[in-house]
C-alpha cells in the first residue's frame, strides 16, 4: 500500500472528523477512504479510528500515529522544497492563526501580499480570540499578544501592545473623566469576555501591576463589539492599543487613566520547532516578522502622541 497516501488520509480524517470530508479534501470516494484505513489498520495490526454512526474519533494509537504522520509529511514537503533549491518557487499550504481584530487589521494584508508574490502558495487563517495550540489544531504559525508559556515553539518578538482604558468624548463630557482606577466604580464599563477578560482590568502603579474588578452592565464576547459600544457612548472599555488605534487617532475614543497603564504586552510570531522548518513556513514567518514590525513601530509612534483627555 502507499504509506504516504495512507498517512494523508488518516491526518485528513483527524482534521475534518469524518471520512466523507477527508475524501472531498483528497479527491477520494468514501469507500476508498474506508479501504485505505482498513488496510492501514490491518498492516499495523492496531485500531486507529473508532467509528460509530454519529462520530469518528482517534484511538490512543491513532492519535500517536497522526502526530507522527504530520511530522513525516512535513519532512517530505521540506525535502521537496530543498530539491527545488533556495531560489525555487515556494509551494504548498501554511495555516496561520491570530486574534480576530489583530488578524483583520494587521495580518490579512500581509498574507495577501505574500500570496501575490508566490502563486504556488495557499494560506488558511484561523482568527479566534483564544489561545490556539498549534500542534493540536494543525496550525503552522501564530501571532500572539501576551506573555508566552514555556513550550517547544520558536518565538520571534516583533513589538509590544499597550492596554488602554477609553471612552467616547460624549460619554466623558457627561460622566466625567476618571482620575484613578477606583473611580471606575462610578462609571459604566463594558466587559469583554473574550480570552477570559471582562471583569478584572489590568493596571500599573509605580512599576507594579495590579487588577481592578469592574462591574459592567454590558458584556460582549468580542473586542469589536465592546469597542463599538464604547464608541456609541455607553461607557468605558479596556482594549489593546492595536484594537483602538484608529478610533483614538480619529477622536472617536479618548484614552483615560494613562498614568495607570499596566506594563506593555509583548507580541510574538511563533511557529512549531523541528529538525527543519519548511521553506514555505520559513518564508511566511520572515514576511510576517518584517511587515508586522513596521506596522507595530508605526503604531508605537502614534501612541506616543496619545495623552489622557483633559
Amino acid at each position: 500500500m502507499d504509506t504516504l497516501r495512507a498517512m494523508q488520509v488518516i491526518v485528513a480524517i483527524a482534521e475534518h472528523g469524518s471520512f466523507s470530508a477527508a475524501g472531498r479534501q483528497l479527491g477520494l470516494s468514501a469507500p476508498a477512504i474506508t479501504r485505505i484505513v482498513s488496510e492501514l489498520e490491518a498492516r499495523l495490526n492496531v485500531k486507529l479510528i473508532s467509528r460509530t454512526t454519529r462520530s469518528v474519533r482517534l484511538t490512543e494509537a491513532g492519535t500517536r500515529y497522526v502526530e507522527d504522520s504530520r511530522r513525516i509529511l512535513a519532512a517530505v514537503d521540506d525535502a521537496g522544497d530543498a530539491a527545488r533549491g533556495i531560489h525555487g518557487e515556494l509551494q504548498g499550504r501554511v495555516n496561520v492563526t491570530a486574534s480576530i481584530l489583530f488578524g483583520r487589521l494587521f495580518v490579512s494584508d500581509l498574507l495577501v501580499e505574500f500570496l501575490r508574490r508566490h502563486p504556488g502558495m495557499e494560506i488558511a487563517t484561523l482568527y479566534v480570540d483564544r489561545v490556539v495550540q498549534l500542534a493540536e489544531e494543525n496550525q503552522d504559525i501564530a501571532v500572539r499578544i501576551g506573555q508566552l508559556a514555556d513550550s517547544s515553539l520558536r518565538a520571534i518578538r516583533i513589538g509590544t501592545m499597550r492596554r488602554i482604558v477609553c471612552g467616547a468624548p460624549s460619554y466623558l463630557e457627561t460622566r466625567g473623566i476618571p482620575q484613578r482606577p477606583e473611580d471606575l466604580d462610578d462609571h459604566e464599563t463594558i466587559g469583554i469576555t473574550a480570552l477570559g477578560a471582562g471583569l478584572n482590568w489590568q493596571f500599573g502603579r509605580e512599576g507594579e501591576a495590579f487588577t481592578r474588578r469592574v462591574h459592567p452592565r454590558l458584556f460582549v464576547n468580542s473586542h469589536e463589539s465592546g469597542i463599538a459600544a464604547a464608541e456609541a457612548g455607553f461607557g468605558l472599555t479596556q482594549a489593546c492599543s492595536d484594537q483602538v488605534a484608529h478610533q483614538l487617532r480619529a477622536g472617536a475614543l479618548r484614552a483615560v487613566l494613562t498614568e495607570f497603564e499596566p506594563p506593555a504586552l509583548p507580541v510574538h510570531v511563533l511557529h512549531r520547532e523541528g529538525d527543519r522548518t519548511s521553506a514555505r513556513v520559513r518564508g511566511l514567518v520572515d514576511h510576517l516578522v518584517s511587515g508586522l514590525r513596521v506596522q507595530l513601530d508605526a503604531l508605537s509612534r502614534h501612541e506616543s502622541s496619545l495623552s489622557e483627555a483633559a
